[in-house]
């Protein structure tokens, strides 16, 4: 009778298996991750025609915003290709365009601001380098929205805010003189990175008509009004 075949068996060495175990994502793959996300956010089709155009100037923010909550809870980071506005839904995504240039920049609208007259957008330093504003600080530009998460021009919750103070004690003083007079509002006075003091009316249920009265009726002698869009 033939002796049966020898079977061969296979120890597994222990460090070749650590070896083959799938190797954690490096915060390098991370970044690239992010960055392969906010493209698809970003990527408009062709020919895309705006739901709306406003011009008038831009500016940029980095430090020492840098690393803080945004409006939309994300942490701003002024390298991504983001910006600030009063009044368009977070999460839309906008086209700007420097006018004397002719550089743009698409971005999403993750922050609210900016909070000084005459000017229509904030953009990330990275978004401010595309659209060639970065060293002119303040650049004129055409602002094309071409997606929003929510329409526009309907609905929203809406404040008012008011700034900004050089002195905490101003701040203060207008916020108790506005809670005393819209008794069913929620005022609040805070401070911002750069040392200034801003004061923001909640109206009731966030209305926007209630809270374009106060931005009509609301007058300051060293701050501005702002009508600003919550969500």
């Amino acid at each position: 009778m033939a002796a049966p075949p020898a079977v061969t068996v296979t120890i597994p060495n222990p460090s070749t298996s650590k070896r083959t175990e799938a190797t954690p994502p490096s915060n390098a793959d991370k970044k690239q991750e992010k960055a392969d996300e906010v493209a698809r956010e970003l990527a408009i089709p062709e020919g895309t025609k705006p739901l709306s155009v406003e011009t008038g100037n831009a500016s940029w923010y980095g430090a020492p915003y840098h690393n803080r909550r945004s409006s939309n809870g994300e942490v701003y980071d002024m390298h991504q290709l983001t910006a600030a506005h009063r009044t368009l839904p977070l999460g839309s995504t906008v086209r700007v365009t420097n006018l004397k240039t002719g550089h743009f920049t698409v971005v999403r609208i993750t922050d609210r601001g900016p909070f000084v007259e005459g000017r229509i957008v904030d953009l990330s330093l990275a978004a401010a380098k595309q659209a060639d504003i970065w060293q002119a600080g303040v650049a004129k530009v055409r602002l094309e929205v071409l997606r929003t998460p929510v329409p526009f021009d309907q609905g929203g919750r809406w404040a008012v805010q008011i700034g900004a103070f050089p002195d905490e004690g101003d701040a203060r003083t207008l916020a108790n003189r506005l809670s005393r007079r819209y008794k069913t509002a929620k005022v609040l006075s805070f401070g911002s990175p750069v040392g200034d003091w801003w004061v923001r009316v909640r109206v009731l249920q966030d209305d926007r008509k209630r809270a374009e009265e106060v931005a009509r009726d609301t007058k300051t002698v060293e701050g501005k009004v702002f009508l600003v869009r919550l969500d």
